[in-house]
Order: C-alpha cells, then sequence, then structure tokens
C-alpha cells in the first residue's frame, strides 16, 4: 500500500485550484476564444498531472505542474488576451500552482536529504 506523504496535500490543492481555473470560462465572460482554450486545456493538463500525483507520486509531474504554472502567468501577453478578466484568472491560479508545484518539490527534496542524514549516522 502507498505510504501517504505530508507533501501530498499540496497536489490536492493543486487539483482544487484546477478544477476552479477549469471551470472559470463558466462562470465570467472572457473576452477571447483563445482565453478560454487556453484555460479549459491547461487546468485539464494540471488536473490529470494532479491525480497521478496524488496516486504515485513522480518528480517529473510537479516539473510539469510548474512548468504550466509558469506557462498560465506569461500566456496572456504571448497569447494575445492582455488586460482581459481571463488574465487575472490564468495568473493568478498560475502563481498558485507554481508556487504549489515548487514547494512540493522542494519538500520531498528535503526529506530525501533528511532521510539520507539520518540513514548515514546509523
Amino acid at each position: 500500500m502507498r505510504k501517504w506523504h505530508a507533501e501530498s496535500v499540496l497536489d490536492i490543492y493543486n487539483l482544487l485550484l484546477a478544477l476552479i481555473l477549469f471551470g472559470a470560462p463558466w462562470f465570467f465572460a472572457h473576452a477571447s476564444r483563445t482565453a478560454d482554450l487556453d484555460l479549459r486545456l491547461s487546468s485539464a493538463a494540471i488536473i490529470i498531472l494532479s491525480l497521478a500525483a496524488i496516486i504515485a507520486f513522480s518528480a517529473w509531474e510537479e516539473w510539469i505542474n510548474l512548468a504550466l504554472g509558469l506557462w498560465l502567468v506569461a500566456s496572456p501577453w504571448l497569447l494575445g488576451f492582455a488586460h482581459t478578466r481571463a488574465m487575472h484568472f490564468s495568473i493568478g491560479i498560475g502563481a498558485a500552482i507554481a508556487f504549489l508545484a515548487a514547494l512540493e518539490l522542494w519538500l520531498r527534496y528535503e526529506a530525501a536529504e533528511r532521510e539520507a542524514i539520518s540513514a548515514a549516522e546509523t
């Protein structure tokens, strides 16, 4: 059976943020079809990766979540929907997803370092 790590709760937060981002086009009118498509595709990818990370952690899933979060921050300017309501969702949720992914990577790295130190001491 899989051991639950304290850092796994961050994947649940990423999942919830991605679900909010996925539903955002239905709650608010976005100015651009490009923005709707970008938010839905990015959030769908984050949902899939977060579920995969909850089931079986792998560092590459968190690296891709980090990249997708950074993409959401930059995409309003790269895809041309800056200064719209969609931009605020993209930047805010993208920054939160990137932060949570980076935090989980750092916490996992620190936990591995602690285990290596304690194993070397015994």
